[in-house]
């Protein structure tokens, strides 16, 4: 098969006219063109240009391939610079997919630092795609989406962020207040609080209920923390949140317990296209996710 590099060596032969100027002007030995040039042949089963002919002449195959690189090349040229522009720009839209409700709060600064360093880049942060935020992203509807539960694909890469603790959040005056954790059979049949999530997505029944056989109370929603922590003060249930979500709970009489002894520690992962145009601003803001989210999610 013709190589690309192949057109170039013909290119820069008939430019210098002879084998030891190309060679300089490839960057090679003229030994490894003069064997470049020979594969080549080789491959065509014709020679390319006319030995010792002066001015160096190309043969009619030689003359052809000339005429193809001078069609190919620039396009190929064209384009790598078209993609390596898109890659390194820190231009254009950056679309977001959060899985979390409660990841607005402490996005926050990670939000502002990023606004800061990069003005022209457009940040949009949608939970719109909240349970096929990975099918949006793989569509091209999302640039990157926040997740803690990785899919297998082709497509996609996954760069992991760092690991928070779920914990179980309940008011002071509800009879788990003064345990320091709590073990799955302490759950059974008790009411559950969650964001509008359907209870077989959450964590707190996939990893720590369900694996044990216990079955909760009903689930209560919420769509607001605030709301959600206000009538977990209010003893109307237990809830399971990110340890970061006690940030909002000030003024609150509640305790945080550990999801067993060792607690429940869970991923985030910042997931995106391996063919991602915006590379370079896709890895800038998960930077700035991993370094600003550091603070919250070492308290409570």
């Amino acid at each position: 098969m013709i190589e690309l590099r192949h057109l170039w060596t013909l290119l820069a032969l008939r430019e210098c006219g002879s084998l030891a100027a190309a060679a300089k002007k490839r960057f090679v030995t003229q030994s490894a063109l003069s064997h470049q040039i020979k594969e080549l042949e080789t491959r065509i089963n014709s020679s390319v240009f006319i030995r010792k002919s002066k001015p160096l002449a190309f043969t009619e195959e030689g003359t052809r391939l000339l005429l193809l690189a001078e069609e190919i090349l620039p396009k190929v040229q064209e384009t790598e610079n078209l993609l390596k522009q898109g890659s390194n720009s820190t231009h254009g839209p950056l679309r977001v997919g959060i899985e979390c409700h409660s990841c607005f709060r402490w996005l926050m600064p990670a939000m502002e630092a990023f606004k800061h360093k990069y003005p022209e880049a457009r940040l949009d942060l949608s939970s719109r795609f909240l349970f096929d935020s990975l099918e949006a992203l793989e569509q091209g509807e999302l640039d990157l989406v926040l997740t803690s539960d990785p899919v297998a694909s082709h497509t996609l890469a996954y760069q992991h962020l760092f690991e928070f603790e779920v914990k179980l959040v309940v008011s002071n005056a509800h009879p788990l207040a003064k345990f320091d954790y709590v073990l799955p059979q302490q759950l059974l049949k008790q009411p559950i609080i969650s964001y509008p999530v359907p209870l077989e997505r959450l964590d707190l029944f996939r990893y720590f209920l369900e694996p044990a056989g216990i079955a909760p109370g009903p689930q209560k929603t919420s769509d607001l923390t605030n709301v959600l922590l206000q009538r977990l003060a209010c003893n109307d249930g237990v809830a399971a949140l990110p340890n970061w979500s006690m940030r909002e709970a000030h003024g609150l009489s509640l305790k945080a317990l550990r999801l067993g002894k060792e607690g429940l520690r869970r991923p985030l992962f910042g997931a995106y296209r391996r063919n991602a145009s915006n590379s370079k601003l896709i890895q800038h803001w998960l930077t700035l996710v991993a370094d600003e989210a550091v603070s919250p999610l070492d308290s409570h």
